[in-house]
C-alpha cells in the first residue's frame, strides 16, 4: 500500500541531469540528533548538575582539524535543562571517552579513575616487581649484618685477656718452627750418595762370604762305573733286542 501513496513526477523529454547543478554542503554540516549525557556535568552559568543518562536534542558535527588514527572526531551541542545555556561536548576516541568542551565542567568519575588506576598498575607490574626485590635484598643484607654483629658480641663476652695472650704466644712458636724448618730444608744439598771406604769393605766382604757358602760339586770315583739305565719304550725297546740276538748267534 506504501507504494501507491508515492507522489509521480514529470520529466520533460528534453530532461537531462547533468545540467542540474550539484548543492554543495560543508564539510562540518550540522545534524540534529536525539543525545544522552554519557558524562555527569555541571553547567558554569547556573551551576546546574545534570546527570548521565539525560536526554537531549542535540546538534551534531565532524570536527574537521582534528583526527586520531583516522578516526574522525564529532562534536555535539546542548542546552542546559535550567538556563538554556550551550555546551559543547567532544569525543575522545584515544581515551575512549568524552570530554566537556565549553559551557560546562566533567564532574569527578570514580570509575573512569579506577580504570586509569587499573591500566597504570598493569604497565608497570614490572616495575613493581623490580622495587620489591630490591627491598626483600636489602632486607636479607640488614638481617645478616645484624647476625654478625650478634656473634662478634657473643665471642667477645666469652673470651678474656689470658686466654687472648696465650693464643698469641701459640702463633709465635708456631712461626718460629716453621721458620726453622724452612732453614733446615735450605740447608741440605739433595745428590749422588758417596760410598767410603769402610762400606766398601764391608760390601767386599759378604759377597766373598756368599760365594763361601755355595755348595761345591761331588768328585765321582775312578773305579766305579756308574750305569745309567734309561727306560726304552716303543721302536728303540725293539731296536735293541734284535741286536742282542744277532750277537748271541
Amino acid at each position: 500500500m506504501g507504494e501507491r501513496k508515492n507522489l509521480n513526477k514529470y520529466y520533460p523529454p528534453d530532461f537531462d541531469p547533468k545540467k542540474i547543478h550539484r548543492i554543495k554542503k560543508p564539510k562540518n554540516q550540522q545534524k540534529k540528533i536525539r543525545f544522552m549525557l554519557p558524562v555527569r556535568v555541571r553547567c558554569n552559568t547556573c551551576g546546574n548538575y545534570m546527570s548521565e543518562g539525560t536526554k537531549f536534542n542535540c546538534r551534531q558535527e565532524d570536527v574537521i582539524t582534528e583526527t586520531y588514527l583516522g578516526l574522525k572526531i564529532h562534536r555535539f551541542y546542548i542546552k542546559c535543562t535550567k538556563c538554556l545555556a550551550e555546551l559543547t561536548i567532544k569525543t575522545d576516541p584515544k581515551n575512549h571517552s568524552y570530554t566537556v568542551e565549553s559551557g560546562a565542567s566533567c564532574l569527578y568519575n570514580g570509575h573512569e579513575d579506577i580504570e586509569e588506576e587499573k591500566k597504570k598498575k598493569h604497565e608497570n607490574a614490572l616495575e613493581s616487581l623490580e622495587n620489591r626485590t630490591v627491598v626483600s635484598k636489602r632486607e636479607i643484607e640488614v638481617m645478616a649484618s645484624l647476625d654478625e654483629l650478634k656473634s662478634m658480641k657473643s665471642r667477645r663476652a666469652s673470651l678474656s685477656v689470658d686466654y687472648m695472650l696465650e693464643d698469641l704466644s701459640r702463633r709465635k712458636k708456631q712461626e718460629e718452627e716453621n721458620v726453622e724448618e724452612e732453614l733446615l730444608i735450605k740447608s741440605i744439598k739433595f745428590g749422588k750418595r758417596i760410598r767410603t771406604d769402610e762400606e766398601k769393605k764391608k760390601n767386599y766382604e759378604a759377597f766373598d762370604e756368599k760365594k763361601k757358602k755355595k755348595k761345591k760339586p761331588k768328585k765321582r770315583d775312578s773305579g766305579t762305573v756308574c750305569i745309567i739305565s734309561k727306560k726304552k719304550t716303543g721302536l728303540e725297546s725293539l731296536y735293541h733286542n734284535c741286536d742282542n740276538d744277532s750277537d748271541d748267534e
